[in-house]
């Protein structure tokens, strides 16, 4: 990806949200702090872990990172906890 199309990525992006569809079909805007749970084994951190993700940030590569504990983990590793999807 030319560094242009990255510009234009990240002036949508913000550190302290992320944008979601829920269960329920619905377009849901979560802020950090937010709640996740631990799908795989990943650095420290163990299966059904639940952990708070304190930012929200890009890859080099346009992949989506949660910053945990000070450390970057990617987004796939973990489920997002809402307790109102509705």
């Amino acid at each position: 990806m030319k560094n242009e199309n990255y510009a234009e990525y990240f002036q949508y992006c913000s550190p302290n949200t992320i944008m979601v569809v829920t269960w329920y079909n619905k377009l849901k805007e979560i802020y950090c702090p937010f709640t996740v749970s631990v799908r795989e084994k990943v650095g420290n951190l163990a299966i059904g872990q639940k952990v708070k993700v304190t930012s929200v940030k890009l890859s080099s590569k346009g992949v989506t990172v949660y910053t945990i504990n000070n450390q970057a983990y990617y987004y796939y590793y973990f489920d997002i906890i809402l307790l109102d999807t509705v």
